[in-house]
């Protein structure tokens, strides 16, 4: 019923998937509650104000704990977490492992040796020692080698907002660099290396700058540009299939003249490899002549869609600063859920550990609300990348089944927002909840994979491999299936499940078409990131090779590439997303309208034509006749 129900784009709105909606407004009330218990519970302070080993909050008054000395303290004057040992850190379990006290300052210079330490202490009044040793006892008492802080002391300053004093110097933490980045041996050469991004940091901001301005130029010349690019694939293509089938077979022939009058086992193994090889190339290359063949007519499809899609872009110019919002409520959601995640790391009770210093841990369910926390990480990203999907869909069906533009709203974006709050929230949430659904099992398993790296069998790592790679295609089919989905809602207003079944339907009728446009135009998308990162990378390279000063500037070129990268994808991304809105739409209106009168097409001129084309073809090979033969004119 649903592939033959007739299409009515924009003619009534009604509200989608409620049910969806409550849902994910109560899984963000769960959100917020867990964010206001670990703040009610303290974590909040100890968070920002710090705490010592014995549980005690810098600066501020403090209850006794149970078994636990030193703890109570009054520490008002005491500001700033100190570590006896910075320096060394616990990579397994991501933290300083090192006795933390309450100081009043922090050392702004090198001390070497315990008389430093006694002296910073009577002309600063900040005991570095732990709370038992006073500052007279620090040269004399013998426990100082383990009450007091390993010398020599590096010159640490306060870490705005979170009062712990940290080491000035970078190459303290060169052993957790190091297991972050493998390539760097020492610390010197990641103290070159971050010197060279720290010196050269305008260059990079100016280089970012160029990548983003070459992303918009290059979001409107695309059209002007998209029939080159086919050709130069095609030709690609063509040239490669051929060298390489002809290679294959010229090995061989010279191989089989060569090896004539030798017998041995070893050339005739290689004789019969490289026959397999080449009727192997020769059967690719037939099977992809002939695709070529059957999709040639399909890949001016591509080029005219990749037409009308600039002219979206120049008839809804805010298009272009979508990836700017999302991106920046993407930020700001990301940061209240790291600062929610560390609030629940110190969130709980005080428990003694093994070493009789305090841990604070939580007990029954309560210990278990970070999982929550990572589903809503996922799920919350997931919709807010959704919303984006819809208000762009929205967009570009209000300007494909708009006959007149220049009737179009005024800003047809907003306009398109203010159909998403009020009707299609629920759907959103539906469509990225699936995406969750898909997405939490695959990072659980990679995260399997990495912990049972190197003590798995073969069988076991084939077998989470090959599970991890069928989530990640599901992930990727259910997105597209998802997006199209949207597409169908923002047209006739329906639900999520009906919608992507209608958009299912029309897809699975054009599949030779879906093939070519997601094979071709990816393809051509990608070429245009290649150029954009590419442009980048050779602006950097002559700015930095004139800066002597730097010692190290590979650094800043691979943050600048990789940035150029990332702003190349997220503006193409959302011309991928107008192309394929475009092609559901196209495909909707070749299906349901002729160009009669009463059924007069909506697509652009440029569309026009390739149907127009199409029909001729067909008629000229004796397969048209009818309503195929009718003149088409576009309102």
């Amino acid at each position: 019923k649903s592939s033959k129900r007739e299409w009515k784009p924009l003619e009534d709105h009604s509200c989608t998937d409620v049910p969806w909606l409550l849902l994910f407004i109560l899984f963000c009330i769960g959100m917020g509650f867990i964010c206001g218990f670990s703040i009610a519970t303290g974590a909040a302070a100890r968070l920002l104000s710090g705490y010592d080993s014995y549980g005690n909050i810098c600066g501020q008054k403090n209850v006794k704990v149970e078994g636990i000395v030193n703890s109570g303290l009054d520490l008002t004057h005491k500001k700033y977490v100190f570590f006896l040992d910075p320096c060394n850190i616990d990579l397994v379990h991501q933290r300083i492992k090192s006795l933390a006290l309450c100081v009043s300052a922090c050392p702004r210079k090198e001390l070497k040796t315990l008389a430093d330490v006694q002296k910073f202490a009577e002309t600063n009044g900040s005991t570095l020692c732990s709370y038992e040793l006073q500052p007279s006892e620090y040269t004399t008492d013998s426990r100082a080698s383990k009450l007091c802080p390993k010398y020599p002391v590096p010159e640490s300053a306060p870490i705005p907002f979170f009062h712990r004093c940290a080491p000035v110097n970078i190459s303290c933490y060169a052993k957790f660099a190091e297991a972050l980045i493998t390539f760097v041996s020492d610390s010197s050469v990641l103290h070159r290396l971050i010197s060279g991004v720290m010196t050269s940091k305008e260059i990079i901001m100016g280089l970012c700058l160029l990548s983003l301005v070459l992303s918009m130029i290059l979001m409107v010349i695309i059209r002007y540009i998209s029939r080159v690019l086919v050709w130069i694939l095609t030709i690609l293509v063509v040239l490669g299939s051929l060298g390489g089938t002809g290679v294959l077979w010229w090995l061989y022939a010279k191989q089989r003249i060569s090896a004539s009058g030798l017998e041995t086992q070893i050339a005739k193994d290689n004789l019969q490899a490289l026959l397999i090889y080449a009727i192997a190339a020769t059967v690719f290359t037939v099977i992809l002549f002939l695709i070529m063949l059957i999709m040639r007519k399909r890949v001016a499809l591509t080029i005219a869609l990749f037409h009308v899609a600039g002219k979206v872009f120049i008839h809804l110019p805010l298009l272009v600063f979508q990836p700017f919002w999302t991106f920046f409520v993407l930020i700001l959601f990301w940061t209240y859920w790291i600062t929610v995640l560390l609030f629940l790391g110190t969130t709980g009770s005080p428990v003694p550990n093994e070493e009789g210093f305090v841990e604070f841990q939580m007990a029954g369910p309560l210990k278990y609300m970070w999982w929550y926390h990572v589903v809503g990480l996922v799920w919350i990203s997931e919709f807010i990348l959704a919303c984006q999907q819809m208000t762009v869909a929205g967009a570009v069906v209000t300007y494909y089944f708009t006959r007149e533009k220049r009737n179009l709203p005024f800003t047809p974006i907003l306009a398109s927002v203010n159909r998403l709050v009020c009707y299609h929230l629920g759907t959103v949430a539906k469509g990225s909840f699936i995406i969750t659904l898909v997405k939490i099992p695959r990072m659980i398993l990679m995260y399997i994979h990495t912990q049972l790296k190197g003590k798995e069998n073969a069988c076991a790592r084939c077998m989470l491999k090959a599970c991890i790679c069928c989530l990640w295609c599901l992930e990727k089919c259910l997105t597209y299936l998802n997006q199209n989905a949207y597409t169908a809602t923002a047209i006739n207003s329906t639900n999520f499940c009906t919608s992507a079944k209608d958009a299912f339907v029309i897809l699975v009728e054009n599949a030779l078409r879906v093939a070519a446009i997601n094979t071709v135009g990816d393809f051509m998308l990608f070429l245009g990131k290649v150029l954009i990162v590419c442009s980048t990378g050779l602006a950097g390279i002559m700015l930095l090779n004139y800066q002597r000063d730097y010692t190290i500037w590979v650094l800043p070129l691979i943050i600048v590439c990789l940035f150029a990268f990332l702003v190349a994808h997220c503006f193409l991304s959302i011309y991928e997303m107008v192309v394929d809105v475009l092609f559901l739409c196209f495909a909707i209106d070749t299906k349901y309208n002729d160009g009669s009168p009463g059924r007069e097409f909506y697509m652009d001129k440029v569309l026009m034509e390739f149907v127009e084309n199409s029909r001729r073809s067909m008629k000229e090979a004796g397969r048209g006749g009818g309503a195929e033969g009718r003149e088409l004119k576009p309102m």
